[in-house]
């Protein structure tokens, strides 16, 4: 099982695009991963941020099935869509080991502060538990 997390950004969608022909060669499942972000208590204070993040996966799953029944035919692939929570490292290490995935795909990050401290691509490949690829 190739497993892809997706958030909406372009670099995700990019490594689920490229996790798709992954699976498609090996003849995989395809698991799509968005983790939903969890706000310290009070931080939000008033601002219905489940709401939020459970449209962003609405929408994300609608854009995949749009995509895939377009792809229909020419990416033959089975593919499931799974929402976690937390923050993305700790929810994609979850979905990894709860969906005993065999590699993961993921997205570069597009935030400057990532060289500094670390970005969630980098800290999965240290981890070292699965083969991971970075998408640009």
């Amino acid at each position: 099982m190739i497993l892809a997390g997706v958030d909406g950004s372009e670099s995700s969608l990019r490594a689920a695009a490229y996790a798709a022909g992954l699976a498609r060669r090996q003849n995989a499942l395809l698991a799509l991963v968005y983790v939903q972000p969890v706000m310290p208590a009070g931080a939000s204070l008033g601002v219905p941020v489940a709401d939020t993040t459970g449209e962003i996966a609405a929408g994300l799953v609608a854009e995949i099935r749009e995509s895939a029944e377009r792809l229909k035919g020419i990416y033959e692939v089975r593919w499931q869509f799974h929402t976690f929570r937390g923050d993305p490292y700790a929810g994609l290490v979850s979905a990894a080991e709860e969906l005993t995935a065999d590699a993961v795909v993921v997205g570069a990050s597009e935030q400057a502060g990532h060289r500094i401290v670390g970005s969630v691509a980098i800290r999965l490949v240290k981890a070292g538990r699965w083969p991971v690829t970075v998408v640009p």
